[in-house]
């Protein structure tokens, strides 16, 4: 009987402080692991989440250049005085012409072009109505043009 009390509780003792010494160490090494599969996951499945769809583009072709080499018609409109729906003078190309007589002048010379070449750049002075400018709009599409209206960015002073 003595024999057993004896070597039990000297050896309680020992077992008792070593699971009371704590590891203080963090092992990294799985984590890292779980990085670097994480990793190679998104590498390998970010291209197959992008979806394309497969057109066939047409080829460019350089060198044949337009039969005649128009310069682009402009219709420049600049407000004179008064107010909205007042005195503005309108400009084909450099020539000044009536309201009136634009409809029938632009598809004059549009008779002379080809498809491509019926585009008209509409540039208004900054003082211009809107309604102005829409009503020459409608004047150069009504004579078969295609119209762009020309912005110009705001200059630093």
């Amino acid at each position: 009987m003595g024999m057993s009390t004896g070597g039990a509780s000297g050896g309680g003792r020992r077992r008792g402080r070593r699971s009371a010494h704590v590891m203080a160490e963090i092992n990294v090494t799985p984590m890292v692991d779980v990085m670097l599969v994480l990793l190679i996951i998104f590498m390998v499945s970010a291209p197959l989440m992008t979806t394309s769809i497969d057109i066939d583009l047409p080829v460019a072709r350089g060198g044949a250049s337009s039969s005649s080499n128009a310069p682009p018609l402009t219709v420049s409109v600049k407000r004179t005085q008064g107010t909205c729906n007042s005195k503005v003078d309108l400009y084909l190309g450099d020539t000044v012409i009536q309201e009136s007589e634009l409809e029938a002048k632009v598809r004059a010379i549009g008779e002379t072009r080809s498809e491509a070449e019926r585009v008209v750049f509409l540039r208004g002075d900054k003082d211009v109505c809107y309604t102005e400018m829409m009503r020459l709009l409608g004047y150069v599409r009504n004579a078969g043009f295609k119209a762009n209206i020309v912005i110009v960015p705001e200059q630093g002073t």
